[in-house]
Protein backbone atom coordinates (compact mmCIF):
# COMPACT_ATOMS: atom_id res chain seq x y z
CA UNK A 1 0.00 0.00 0.00
CA UNK A 2 1.04 3.21 -0.81
CA UNK A 3 1.10 6.30 1.72
CA UNK A 4 0.43 9.30 0.27
CA UNK A 5 3.12 12.25 1.28
CA UNK A 6 0.09 14.26 2.82
CA UNK A 7 -0.71 11.19 5.09
CA UNK A 8 2.97 11.42 6.33
CA UNK A 9 3.53 12.14 10.03
CA UNK A 10 5.25 15.49 9.44
CA UNK A 11 1.29 16.91 7.94
CA UNK A 12 -0.45 15.88 11.13
CA UNK A 13 -0.96 19.54 12.36
CA UNK A 14 -3.43 20.57 14.60
CA UNK A 15 -5.23 22.82 12.23
CA UNK A 16 -4.66 20.40 9.21
CA UNK A 17 -6.19 17.72 11.44
CA UNK A 18 -9.47 19.86 12.42
CA UNK A 19 -9.63 20.70 8.78
CA UNK A 20 -9.92 16.94 7.75
CA UNK A 21 -11.90 15.97 10.85
CA UNK A 22 -14.79 18.61 9.66
CA UNK A 23 -14.83 17.24 5.88
CA UNK A 24 -14.92 13.73 7.06
CA UNK A 25 -17.99 15.23 9.58
CA UNK A 26 -19.47 17.08 6.56
CA UNK A 27 -19.10 13.44 4.64
CA UNK A 28 -20.71 11.76 7.22
CA UNK A 29 -24.07 13.37 7.25
CA UNK A 30 -26.24 11.51 4.61
CA UNK A 31 -28.57 13.74 3.02
CA UNK A 32 -25.46 15.66 1.97
CA UNK A 33 -23.91 12.06 0.51
CA UNK A 34 -27.16 11.64 -1.25
CA UNK A 35 -26.84 15.16 -2.78
CA UNK A 36 -22.74 14.82 -3.75
CA UNK A 37 -23.75 11.44 -5.11
CA UNK A 38 -26.85 12.88 -7.23
CA UNK A 39 -24.21 15.88 -8.78
CA UNK A 40 -21.91 13.03 -9.90
CA UNK A 41 -23.61 13.26 -13.72
CA UNK A 42 -23.13 17.09 -13.75
CA UNK A 43 -24.70 20.24 -12.20
CA UNK A 44 -28.31 20.41 -11.36
CA UNK A 45 -30.58 23.07 -9.74
CA UNK A 46 -32.20 22.69 -6.07
CA UNK A 47 -35.13 21.40 -7.37
CA UNK A 48 -34.00 19.01 -9.45
CA UNK A 49 -31.28 17.83 -6.86
CA UNK A 50 -34.44 17.88 -4.12
CA UNK A 51 -36.31 15.33 -6.38
CA UNK A 52 -33.70 12.98 -6.87
CA UNK A 53 -32.10 12.72 -3.55
CA UNK A 54 -35.61 12.55 -1.97
CA UNK A 55 -35.02 15.50 0.48
CA UNK A 56 -37.23 18.66 0.51
CA UNK A 57 -35.71 21.98 -1.27
CA UNK A 58 -34.97 23.94 2.09
CA UNK A 59 -33.16 20.88 3.55
CA UNK A 60 -31.20 20.60 0.43
CA UNK A 61 -30.75 24.44 -0.15
CA UNK A 62 -29.04 24.33 3.65
CA UNK A 63 -26.92 21.22 2.92
CA UNK A 64 -25.85 22.65 -0.23
CA UNK A 65 -24.99 26.27 1.56
CA UNK A 66 -23.06 24.29 4.32
CA UNK A 67 -20.95 22.40 1.49
CA UNK A 68 -20.62 25.67 -0.56
CA UNK A 69 -18.89 27.03 2.24
CA UNK A 70 -16.80 23.63 2.79
CA UNK A 71 -15.43 23.89 -0.90
CA UNK A 72 -17.15 20.33 -1.68
CA UNK A 73 -19.51 22.44 -4.64
CA UNK A 74 -19.68 25.37 -6.54
CA UNK A 75 -22.98 27.46 -8.21
CA UNK A 76 -23.12 28.74 -10.99
CA UNK A 77 -26.39 31.39 -12.06
CA UNK A 78 -28.31 31.17 -14.68
CA UNK A 79 -31.25 33.38 -15.07
CA UNK A 80 -33.44 32.75 -12.32
CA UNK A 81 -31.89 29.39 -11.32
CA UNK A 82 -28.33 28.76 -9.24
CA UNK A 83 -26.60 25.06 -10.94
CA UNK A 84 -24.77 23.32 -8.54
CA UNK A 85 -22.12 20.74 -8.84
CA UNK A 86 -18.79 19.01 -7.30
CA UNK A 87 -16.38 21.66 -6.93
CA UNK A 88 -13.97 19.98 -8.94
CA UNK A 89 -12.95 16.16 -9.62
CA UNK A 90 -11.34 15.32 -6.94
CA UNK A 91 -14.70 15.26 -4.83
CA UNK A 92 -15.84 12.98 -7.30
CA UNK A 93 -12.91 10.89 -6.92
CA UNK A 94 -13.29 11.09 -3.79
CA UNK A 95 -16.83 9.56 -3.81
CA UNK A 96 -15.23 6.79 -5.99
CA UNK A 97 -13.00 5.77 -3.80
CA UNK A 98 -15.36 5.75 -0.44
CA UNK A 99 -17.29 3.53 -2.95
CA UNK A 100 -14.68 0.95 -3.47
CA UNK A 101 -13.37 0.79 0.66
CA UNK A 102 -17.44 -0.20 1.05
CA UNK A 103 -17.76 -2.78 -1.29
CA UNK A 104 -14.31 -3.95 -0.34
CA UNK A 105 -15.42 -3.75 3.52
CA UNK A 106 -18.74 -4.16 3.19
CA UNK A 107 -18.94 -7.28 6.11
CA UNK A 108 -17.01 -5.51 8.12
CA UNK A 109 -18.71 -2.30 8.33
CA UNK A 110 -21.69 -3.91 8.88
CA UNK A 111 -20.69 -6.17 11.50
CA UNK A 112 -18.15 -3.43 13.51
CA UNK A 113 -19.80 -3.68 16.74
CA UNK A 114 -18.38 -0.04 17.68
CA UNK A 115 -19.90 1.58 14.88
CA UNK A 116 -23.30 2.05 16.63
CA UNK A 117 -21.65 3.72 19.48
CA UNK A 118 -19.67 6.32 17.30
CA UNK A 119 -22.63 7.49 15.37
Amino acid sequence: MTVHPAASSQAQGPALSTRRAKLFHGLAEPSRLRILYTLADGALNVTQIARRAGLTQSNTSNHLACMHGCGLVTSERDGRFVFYRHADEHVSMLLSVADRIVSESARDILECPQCETCL
